[in-house]
């Protein structure tokens, strides 16, 4: 029984980690058609930003704030400087070239992580007072595994009321839905393009701060975690905010027990559901609309 409960428990945490990074990467991919490649790296680059604020002395809250303010103004400069010059190309040679150069930033951004921070795994340490265990009914807990979790619930709230109650979500709202028709009624399309590209880096460069304690932080943090966003935002529905929140937690449940009950076949547990959607629902369980 307490196994059932404690990888029940790590399902959560990892669900909730998701959700930081996916829920951004879903509205970017809603909003800008844009499948942002570079995502997995905001994650690990939050992560090692995080890292040297609290070697400088700072403590977890400042610097898990460092981690998204710095990846959120990365984030703006690559959409302003980069993105939005390939926005006039024709669709198809668009999306390739949004491919390639957010697949080519990954790159980079994983070389100058090495460069500056080196090779070696760091742990990032978990702070004093998130420290300690959680004892009920016979299991032990990591007490800021659940704390994770409980951030997670908190953003996803600020995020649904910040879409579902004000004005620029409901402009956002509305890019998503159909951004050719926002555009023609007037909406600053081109900055919501900017706030929710920072939004969604900040989400992430904050997610691997909080991830830090629980997964480390090491080269190749990147690419573990960008085929889960992906799967995620496929399995939930693009530009969907419930689907990146149910498909965070099925995608964290899975990903967990699959990894310890049969690790051989851990990826073709995770992504079979992912397929399963593609075939009978393609555009995700909570998406308006088909990729």
């Amino acid at each position: 029984m307490a196994f059932w409960v404690i990888q029940s428990l790590n399902g959560l945490a990892l669900g909730g980690l998701l959700f930081l990074l996916s829920s951004g990467f879903s509205l970017i991919f809603g909003l800008m058609r844009v499948a942002n490649l570079t995502h997995g790296a905001y994650f690990m680059l939050g992560a090692y930003v995080g890292l040297s604020a609290l070697g400088a002395g700072l403590d977890f809250a400042t610097a898990v704030l460092a981690g998204g303010l710095a990846v959120a103004l990365f984030g703006g400069l690559v959409e302003r400087l980069i993105l939005r010059r390939l926005a006039a190309r024709p669709p198809a040679q668009r999306a390739l070239a949004q491919v390639l150069v957010t697949l080519g930033l990954a790159f980079i951004i994983a070389d100058g992580c090495i460069w500056i921070w080196g090779g070696d795994p760091m742990p990032l340490p978990v702070p004093a007072a998130l420290g300690g265990a959680v004892r009920a009914f016979g299991v032990v807990f990591p007490f800021y595994r659940l704390v994770v979790v409980a951030i997670a619930l908190l953003v996803a709230l600020a995020l649904w009321l910040g879409l579902e109650r004000t004005r620029v979500g409901a402009m956002i709202r509305a890019g998503v839905d159909d951004m050719e028709m926002a555009a023609g009624m007037g909406l600053p399309v081109s900055r919501l393009f900017t706030t929710v590209f920072c939004l969604g880096a900040a989400l992430a460069g904050m997610g691997g701060v909080l991830g830090g304690p629980i997964l480390s932080v090491y080269p190749g943090l990147d690419t573990d975690m960008l085929p889960l966003a992906l799967v995620v935002v496929i399995l939930g529905g693009i530009g969907s905010l419930l689907g990146a929140f149910a498909g965070s937690f099925i995608i964290g449940f899975v990903y967990t027990f699959g990894q310890t009950l049969l690790p051989d076949l851990a990826y073709v547990i995770l992504f079979l559901p992912m397929v399963l959607v593609l075939v009978l629902r393609p555009r995700g369980l909570f998406g308006t609309r088909a990729a």
